[in-house]
């Protein structure tokens, strides 16, 4: 592995593209060209490392690293976020040699209940498109305490159970702690026991061993239940669907329009959606009720387009349970601020010009502050 890597390092400090450039770009290949041999030989080595012990920043690695692999043509294929697990749950220092035989943990114990933690973060899009070294801190984390959910380990913070591990805590790892609670509280609402208690991210801990053991069903429930939730939102209440017109049909307005029809007339029957004309002149306004309901309804009459037949879609955001970062957190684009060109040909208004006219003040002022001048330059 020494060689390939040396290997690398000698083509690509000989490119054009890498003999002219910075020390610190220069060190940064070296670890990428490390990183690279590492992934050819399946060893699960993270980018994080190599950015925690060269001390660079990460964007400036990953760019070295794709415009290295592109000129050397290498095949160096990504390494599993699973596989890293176990080399990472290692550099956690949790055997009672170390901790308390209290807050001590296996190292075996801690990998096979992150990796279940992991997947579950995985079915709900919390690892796609996300470096891996904070969700692997978050998970290694929340598996050290509900291995024994004592009163000794729900007080520690991350930043306090980093310290005592010796590892480095990334600042994005808080963010996935509380995003992977927010995971666990909605399956573990969906606990048949709880009997509709409220589960919060400080008691969830303790039912994260019921949770993953039926992870897959609490899953299926906790999605038909946000179903059924949506579903039971678009459908309209029963007082306001008593307002609609065409609700009651035995009524007496109805029946007294009917009579009041010549004999041989086929009585006109209104569509549905539409207004009787009758009521509307006789009452002077429209029913405000009939008119908020009616705009979220879709129109069944003659001459209406099919385009406001279709309700209009929820956000997607809304529409599922679990939902990919890009959606939950959508970028905020840019506003590119016009540039003022200026030439100097531009017009010159009476106002500007105004502005360099001195007034009779300044001019009595200027002639003062002269001749104060210059009678001090004559005593000296």
């Amino acid at each position: 592995m020494e060689e390939t890597a040396e290997t690398h390092f000698k083509q690509a400090y000989e490119h054009p593209n890498f003999i002219r450039v910075s020390l610190q770009k220069k060190e940064v290949l070296a670890g990428c060209c490390v990183l690279a041999t590492c992934r050819q030989h399946s060893w699960p080595i993270a980018m994080g490392t190599i950015c925690c012990l060269l001390e660079a920043n990460p964007r400036l690695i990953g760019v070295v690293y794709q415009e290295m692999v592109k000129i050397l043509k290498i095949e160096a294929p990504p390494t599993s976020i699973i596989d890293l697990l176990e080399t990472h749950c290692q550099a956690y220092k949790l055997s009672p040699q170390h901790v308390h035989e209290e807050l001590s943990e296996s190292s075996k114990d801690l990998t096979k209940r992150a990796a279940v933690l992991l997947e579950l973060a995985a079915d709900a899009w919390l690892v796609t498109g996300r470096q891996p070294i904070p969700i692997l801190t978050a998970s290694i984390f929340l598996a050290w305490q509900s291995l024994k959910p004592t009163q000794a380990r729900l007080k520690y913070t991350l930043a306090r159970f980093c310290q005592m591990a010796k590892v480095t805590k990334s600042s994005i790892a808080p963010k996935r702690v509380t995003e992977l609670k927010e995971v666990l509280c909605k399956l573990g609402q969906e606990l048949p026991w709880l009997r509709g208690d409220e589960v919060t991210p400080q008691t969830v801990i303790q039912m994260v061993d019921d949770i993953l053991n039926h992870r897959l069903t609490l899953l299926r429930r906790a999605l038909s239940s946000h179903e059924e939730a949506l579903a039971s939102e678009s459908v309209l209440p029963p007082s306001l669907e008593n307002s609609l017109p065409g609700s009651h049909t035995n009524t007496p307005c109805l029946e007294g329009a009917a009579s009041s029809q010549t004999p041989g007339q086929t009585p006109k029957e209104p569509f549905v959606g539409e207004p009787d004309t009758g009521s509307i002149q006789q009452q002077g306004d429209v029913d405000l009720t009939y008119t908020v309901v009616m705009e979220g309804l879709p129109h069944t009459g003659p001459g209406t387009d099919s385009q406001h037949s279709q309700p209009s879609a929820p956000n997607s955001g809304k529409r599922s349970l679990f939902e990919p970062p890009s959606v939950r957190y959508a970028k905020i684009r840019r506003v590119q601020v016009p540039v003022v060109e200026v030439t100097g040909d531009e017009e010159i208004s009476d106002s500007e010009i105004d502005s360099y006219i001195r007034t009779p003040q300044e001019i009595r002022d200027y002639v003062e502050a002269k001749e104060a001048l210059a009678s001090s330059d004559d005593e000296f």
